[in-house]
């Protein structure tokens, strides 16, 4: 289909493209395979460059017959013969002559395409199509050029919140996305450079307590890592709390103050499950993941009930130290609506 549409364009216009496409393909694959010491793209680029050493000999035939026309000479050298003149046969007498007619006036001769205008034509629009695509990456907005965006939290209520929501006045886990999706969330965790891969919100329910205790959840992904906030708006205080971590797994617990409020440090390991989506079974079973950090922060200062956690983990096991935990927590906490049980 290319190569059709190439020869339907002018001589003019056709030929110093393909001069111009062929030389700068085959320069630019020999250049590559002298770099790389691959040998493949040298021949490639030596044909594009024969290509274009046959199509510029025809462009310069082509001047050279523009600029000296006139009738070829015969192969012997010898101008071409006279035409032979037949002889004059005798002329009947005139008869009455007839009104004389009015000769047609000549044609305009068609005024040829300038050939140097064309080819200049040609290869300035060449040229703008490959500066185009060379600079356009650096002039359209980043989204054109797949640059990574900034996630953005659900938005809104999609579905019907569970009656514990409307209970107790809690907060949502969008209202927990947009507090803890800040700009300066990945500045907070030490990777600055990075920018969030996805964000994602839900309306849950604590488990054992049938559908009666709101937990709202919202979590932030990052390359590096994942951080992860909910809310509960249960009557366990962090002293109960903490009092419960010595019948637990966790480890590394720390207690301190965070926004005039009861806290608590934590560490315990994440849950990981395959999911096997074919025919062939149901997936593997839950095994242990990697170790994360918590902090738990009492929903007021008087630590009635309830409490928020913060938890940052990553793949690699690793997590950043509990001041950048704490600084997040001093971030997102004074986002969040104050709504209590």
């Amino acid at each position: 289909m290319l190569g059709f549409l190439v020869r339907l364009l002018p001589f003019w216009v056709r030929e110093p493209l393909l001069v111009v496409v062929g030389s700068v393909v085959g320069v630019r694959l020999v250049y590559l395979a002298l770099h790389d010491g691959e040998w493949a793209p040298a021949g490639i680029g030596a044909v594009f460059l024969v290509f274009t050493a046959v199509r510029v000999h025809t462009v310069v035939q082509a001047l050279r017959a523009r600029r000296n026309p006139g009738p070829a000479a015969s192969t012997d050298g010898t101008a071409p013969d006279a035409a032979v003149q037949p002889q004059p046969q005798p002329q009947p007498q005139p008869q009455a002559q007839a009104p004389a007619r009015q000769r047609p006036a000549p044609a305009v001769a068609e005024k040829e395409p300038n050939a140097w205008g064309q080819a200049f034509a040609a290869v300035a629009v060449f040229a703008a199509l490959g500066a185009a695509a060379w600079l356009g990456p650096e002039l359209l907005p980043s989204e054109a050029h797949g640059t990574p965006q900034a996630v953005s939290c659900p938005g809104g209520q999609e579905t019907e919140l569970p009656s514990a929501y409307k209970t107790s006045r809690t907060v949502t886990g969008a209202e927990l996305c947009e507090a803890l999706d800040t700009p300066d969330l990945a500045r907070l965790l030490g990777t600055p450079a990075e920018t969030a891969t996805g964000a994602s919100a839900s309306n849950d329910t604590a488990p054992l307590t049938d559908g009666k205790v709101a937990q709202p959840e919202a979590e932030v992904r990052f390359d590096t890592y994942t951080v992860h906030v909910s809310a509960t708006y249960n009557h366990l205080s962090i002293a109960q709390y903490v009092k419960l971590m010595e019948f637990g797994d966790e480890i590394d617990v720390k207690k301190l103050q965070v926004l005039g409020r009861p806290a608590v440090f934590s560490s315990d390991h994440t849950m990981q499950f395959e999911i096997d989506l074919g025919s062939g079974g149901s997936g593997g079973p839950v095994e242990q993941g990697p170790l994360a950090r918590t902090l738990a922060v009492a929903l007021d200062a008087k630590d009635h009930g309830g409490y928020y956690e913060i938890t940052v983990w990553s793949t690699s096991g690793a997590f950043p130290d509990d001041a950048a935990l704490l600084d997040i927590t001093e971030k997102v906490l004074p986002a969040v609506p104050e709504r209590t049980v």
